[in-house]
């Protein structure tokens, strides 16, 4: 099969033919139907990701395709069933899958996958005589997927594959911080920092959650324009952060969202929040960061929280997220900025960095 290896850190992708072996047992083979360029891609390809260390490494993880054969033992998916990649499988049997929160899962095999490896920490790819691994354990930029069952989620025939690839991670993640993670309430004020593919997702998540003062905050015009395509009520090009909120809501949101994940960025968007305000980090600073938040603003019940991949549990919120786009309340057509194919994602992979396009997806077939 044909696939975007990652061969040299700082250097661009190298579309070549890649060697696939069949399912084992608990595995599914599926044909990639379609794959958005994420930021965690981006990540990896900089050197920046510390779940990528060996190389060449197959990247891709946010995407959907069609079951073409499983391993022995599987019984949730068939050959023809359409299915979403997620992000992760949790083991079901660990501590924190015992208490409801598989996005925690720590089982063997979900460590293994974050490595690249399978649960028997082996690779199903090979280019020549060289092993590739997986980025976390999927690795879509290619024409196929060797995955293990539980990141297999059904979804009906009749949805765009290519448009339910986004929900495996920019959608979850978003749409999750502000469902799963800080529960946004009703009539709330939330603000969004960030609006890019996964800040215009948590734009969606707080149309959802009811809130009625939604601010969107960037520092490229067209990217606000777009969040108010969204749902945004405000919008602001990103300078004086707390000032600028306080201008709209007086004393501060009750949540806000950084979705950056630039250290600095974080520490003004909890600054921007309301005594008892929740903020949550959904981008990731790069290691050696330091965030330095004024303790004084601690005083009043501020809570500063994180996030996984919006603490989904794969199951539950991509069939929901499936299910809300069908019935027209979650737009996923709009976070598409181009379909190119895989010959192209070095170019995609430029626009992405770039901020010019929300989502670039490579679609196959």
């Amino acid at each position: 099969m044909r696939a975007a290896l990652l061969r040299e850190f700082g250097k661009p992708l190298d579309v070549a033919e890649v060697e696939v072996q069949d399912p084992r047992a608990g595995e599914v083979l599926v044909t990639v139907a379609a794959s958005g360029i994420c930021g965690s891609d981006i990540k990896a390809i900089d050197g920046k990701s510390p779940v990528v260390t060996h190389l060449p490494c197959l990247l891709g993880h946010e995407s959907a395709g069609v079951v073409e054969k499983t391993g022995p033992g599987v019984t949730t998916v068939r050959p023809g069933d359409h299915v979403i990649v997620a992000m992760n499988g949790p083991c079901g049997h660990c501590r924190n899958c015992a208490r409801s929160r598989p996005h925690l899962c720590s089982g063997a095999s979900r460590m293994s996958a974050i490595m690249g490896l399978a649960a028997d920490g082996t690779t199903r790819l090979s280019a020549g005589d060289e092993t590739v691994r997986p980025f976390i354990g999927i690795g879509s930029f290619a024409e196929k997927v060797v995955v293990g069952e539980a990141m297999c989620v059904k979804v009906g025939t009749d949805l765009p594959l290519d448009l339910l690839a986004l929900t495996a991670c920019g959608v979850v993640t978003g749409v999750g911080a502000v469902l799963n993670t800080a529960r946004v309430e009703p009539g709330s004020s939330v603000l969004v920092v960030g609006c890019g593919g996964v800040g215009l997702n948590a734009v969606q998540g707080a149309v959802l959650a009811g809130a009625t003062t939604i601010i969107a905050a960037d520092v490229v015009d067209a990217k606000l324009r777009l969040a108010e395509e969204f749902g945004a009520t405000h919008t602001i090009l990103a300078d004086d952060l707390p000032a600028q909120v306080n201008a709209i809501v007086r004393g501060g949101v009750d949540y806000a969202f950084d979705v950056t994940g630039v250290a600095a960025v974080l520490a003004k968007a909890f600054a921007a929040t309301q005594p008892g305000g929740t903020t949550v980090m959904v981008g990731s600073p790069s290691a050696g960061e330091d965030l330095r938040i004024p303790p004084g603003q601690l005083f009043g019940s501020r809570r500063l929280m994180g996030t996984q991949g919006g603490d989904a549990t794969p199951a539950r919120d991509l069939p929901m997220l499936a299910d809300l786009y069908r019935r027209g309340r979650l737009n996923l057509e709009g976070l598409v900025s181009e379909r190119i194919p895989l010959d192209a994602v070095n170019e995609g992979v430029a626009r992405v960095r770039s901020g010019a396009v929300a989502r670039s997806v490579i679609v196959f077939g």
